[in-house]
């Protein structure tokens, strides 16, 4: 399996060298004021609501869904739905995941972000892998149907599946870039810049992109083409809990603590929190 691996990557690697340098390439210059600076972002800060405690001691990815709130725990690699309002648990999967940092539904399956390692945080198990892939896994049972590469190597954490172009969108943490793939082979189709400490959570809203960097404690907005930043929302890095995964819902953003990277005074692990994504107030 290492060989297959080393021979994917040494194959892709004209792929990812193009797509790398491509991302810095502009699709459209910044509107300058007459003082020939770029206008401010519109930037806010978040009013957090904590909710609930996951069903697991470390939620590290989450997703939208209809009918409930899909949890992923980045130790115990157990995914859950829970109900809106209350976080009761409604459906529970055992997963062969490793340091499950992303999770997305769509096309029928779980997509997980398998960042890989587990820094000892358990015991070892015969899936785990000291590189990061995304695993696509049955629904109902966790059950492991299809281990995607990634040709850009490397880690990844948010992930989020879009129905209306039945995509899906990954952080490439390696070259700091947000990629659009085909679920069914995992083809690039686009890649944007994501600038920012440790692109995590990730979700579809509107049209645009949003991810979450939880080294920064802000969320971004950004144009899917250009890759733009078109709003920014912050949380306090000394009262808000947290931020790892994310995920839109009914005018709100969710993110969870998973209560183990860089931990900080608001810190709260296991909490799941909100805040409204429309706001009258600016900074």
């Amino acid at each position: 399996m290492k060989i297959r691996r080393r021979a994917f990557i040494g194959t892709a690697s004209g792929l990812v060298a193009g797509v790398a340098a491509a991302r810095w390439t502009r699709a459209q210059e910044p509107v300058r004021t007459g003082e020939g600076k770029a206008p401010p972002v519109p930037t806010r800060q978040a009013k957090v609501e904590r909710l609930f405690k996951a069903p697991d001691l470390h939620p590290n990815a989450l997703e939208a869904a209809p009918d409930g709130l899909w949890i992923g725990d980045q130790v115990s690699e157990r995914v859950f739905k829970v109900d809106w309002k209350t976080g009761k648990l409604l459906h529970e999967v055992q997963t062969e995941s490793h340091n499950t940092s992303g999770v997305a539904v769509g096309a029928g399956y779980l997509w997980l972000g398998a960042n890989g390692g587990v820094s000892g945080r358990r015991p070892p198990r015969p899936t785990d892998q000291p590189f990061g892939e995304v695993i696509q896994a049955d629904l109902k049972t966790g059950k492991t149907v299809k281990i995607h590469q990634l040709v850009w190597g490397g880690g990844v954490h948010g992930i989020t599946f879009v129905p209306e172009t039945q995509s899906l969108w990954v952080t490439a943490l390696s070259i700091q870039a947000l990629a659009k793939v085909d679920p069914k082979d995992f083809g690039i189709q686009r890649m944007i810049p994501a600038r920012g400490d440790r692109a995590h959570g990730l979700d579809w809203h509107n049209g645009a992109i949003w991810c979450l960097f939880a080294g920064d404690h802000l969320v971004q907005k950004l144009d899917p083409n250009s890759g733009k930043v078109l709003e920014i929302i912050k949380l306090s890095p000394t009262s808000d809990p947290d931020p790892h995964g994310m995920c839109i819902h009914d005018g709100y953003m969710y993110y969870c603590d998973a209560g183990l990277t860089a931990p900080g005074p608001g810190s709260d692990p296991a909490m799941v929190c909100r805040f409204p994504m429309a706001s009258t107030s600016t900074l």
